[in-house]
C-alpha cells in the first residue's frame, strides 16, 4: 500500500482574501439575475437610502441589500412578514465574508404592487381622518356654477355636458382641463382643484374621467389629490371610471357619482321638475284659500278672528318659497350671466350669436351686449 505524505511544498494554502476572492469569483459569476421567493424579515431603511433585508423559509435565509438607485421606484413601501419574488445576483461583501443577493426588483407575490401600494396609502389616510364622514360637506342644491376637472379630450366631459344642458340648459360649467393618466396628471389635477378654490368661481366641483385599469386610474390614487380634495372649501363629487373601480378619490370626496354621467345627475335637479313643483305650489295655496273660504258656516264665528292671520301666514309662506326658487331660476338665467360681467356677440345682420371666430372674416360688423347697453364693431383681427 502506498502512503503520501503531504508537505509545506506540496499543499495550496489560501488566504483569507484569496478564499474569498476565489468564492466570490464563483458565485458572482454563476448566479446572475436570478429570482428569489421568500419572506422579507428584519428590514431596515438606511439613511443612505439603501434598503436591507433578508429573506427567509422553513430551512434557510439569505442577506440582500437593494442601493437607492434600484428601489427608488419601488412604489411601494416593503414590510417584514411580506412574501415576495427578488430579481438580483449574488454577490460576496469580503469584509464579512458573507454573501448576500444584490436586488434589482422586487415584486410582491400574489398581489400587485400597485394595490399594495393602494392598501397602505388607504390605511394611512383613514388613520389621520380624511375619509371621516363627518367632514364630508352636503353638496348644494341647484348650483350656480359647476366647477370640472377632466380631460379636454375624454368622454367624460362630453357625457358631463350633454346631460347638464338636457337638465338645466342654464347651468354655468366651469372646465378646467388636466391630464387625467400619466406622471404629470395627480400634480396638475391637484392645482385645478386649488385653484378653483383660490378663485371661489364655483359653488361644486366634479373630478371625471372614464373607465380603465388600475394603472389608468392611477392619478386618482396619489396622495396629492386625496390631501387636495381634503383641504378643498369647495364640495367636491368624485366621477371616477366605472361603478365597479375605486380610488383614494371616491374616499376623501364629499360624495361618489358611479360614473361620470350619473355625477351630472347628482349635482342638478331637471329644470322640468322645479317647473312642476312651483305650479304645485301655486295650486296648493288655491286650494288652501279656497278651503278656507268654504269652511261650514256653523265654524264661520269661531275662525273670523283667526282668518286674517292665517291668510297672512300662509301666503308669507308660499311667496317665501316663491320667491326662492324663482331667483335661483332668475340667477341661472343669460341676464344674470351678463350681469356677472360676460358679454354675448351677435353677427350683424342676421344676430346669429358668435361662438367661434372661425365664423367670422375682416370688415364684418358685430353687435356686443352687455349687461347694461350695446355697441356695434368691426372685425379688424381674427386670432
Amino acid at each position: 500500500m502506498t502512503k503520501y505524505i503531504l508537505t509545506e511544498h506540496s499543499r495550496k494554502v489560501f488566504t483569507v482574501t484569496d478564499l474569498t476572492r476565489a468564492v466570490r469569483a464563483a458565485l458572482e459569476g454563476s448566479f446572475t439575475g436570478i429570482w428569489v421567493e421568500g419572506e422579507v424579515t428584519g428590514y431596515k431603511w438606511h439613511t443612505s437610502g439603501h434598503m436591507y433585508f433578508s429573506l427567509k423559509d422553513a430551512s434557510a435565509q439569505l442577506a440582500c441589500v437593494m442601493f437607492r438607485n434600484e428601489n427608488a421606484g419601488l412604489g411601494f413601501e416593503l414590510e417584514d412578514g411580506m412574501s415576495v419574488l427578488c430579481r438580483g445576483r449574488v454577490s460576496v461583501y469580503p469584509p464579512r465574508g458573507q454573501y448576500q443577493l444584490t436586488v434589482e426588483r422586487i415584486e410582491p407575490k400574489g398581489v400587485g404592487a400597485l394595490q399594495i401600494k393602494f392598501q397602505q396609502l388607504k390605511e394611512k389616510l383613514a388613520k389621520e381622518g380624511l375619509f371621516a364622514a363627518e367632514r364630508k360637506r352636503p353638496i348644494p342644491y341647484l348650483p350656480h356654477c359647476v366647477g370640472l376637472v377632466t380631460s379636454i379630450d375624454g368622454a367624460a366631459l362630453r357625457d358631463i355636458l350633454n346631460i347638464l344642458e338636457r337638465r338645466f340648459a342654464e347651468t354655468c360649467v366651469l372646465v378646467y382641463p388636466v391630464p387625467v393618466q400619466g406622471p404629470a396628471a395627480a400634480p396638475a389635477i391637484a392645482a385645478a382643484i386649488d385653484d378653483f378654490n383660490l378663485l371661489k368661481c364655483a359653488d361644486v366641483l366634479i373630478l371625471a374621467r372614464g373607465g380603465g385599469s388600475i394603472e389608468d386610474l392611477w392619478a386618482f390614487n396619489e396622495e396629492a389629490v386625496a390631501r387636495a380634495i381634503f383641504r378643498s372649501e369647495v364640495p367636491v363629487i368624485s366621477a371616477v371610471g366605472h361603478e365597479t373601480d375605486t380610488t383614494i378619490a371616491d374616499f376623501v370626496a364629499d360624495l361618489r357619482a358611479p360614473t361620470p354621467s350619473a355625477a351630472a345627475e347628482l349635482v342638478m335637479p331637471l329644470k322640468e321638475e322645479l317647473l312642476l313643483k312651483l305650479l304645485d305650489l301655486r295650486r296648493g295655496l288655491g286650494r288652501g284659500l279656497l278651503g278656507i273660504v268654504q269652511i261650514p258656516s256653523q265654524r264661520l264665528d269661531e275662525l273670523k278672528k283667526n282668518l286674517g292671520k292665517s291668510i297672512e301666514g300662509r301666503l308669507a309662506i308660499e311667496q317665501s318659497r316663491w320667491r326662492a326658487l324663482t331667483g335661483k331660476l332668475d340667477a341661472l338665467g343669460p341676464l344674470s350671466t351678463l350681469r356677472r360681467g360676460f358679454s354675448v356677440t351677435l353677427r350683424v345682420p342676421d344676430g346669429k350669436v358668435i361662438t367661434d371666430a372661425g365664423s367670422l372674416k375682416k370688415g364684418d360688423l358685430v353687435k356686443t351686449r352687455l349687461s347694461k347697453g350695446q355697441f356695434t364693431s368691426k372685425v379688424q383681427d381674427i386670432a
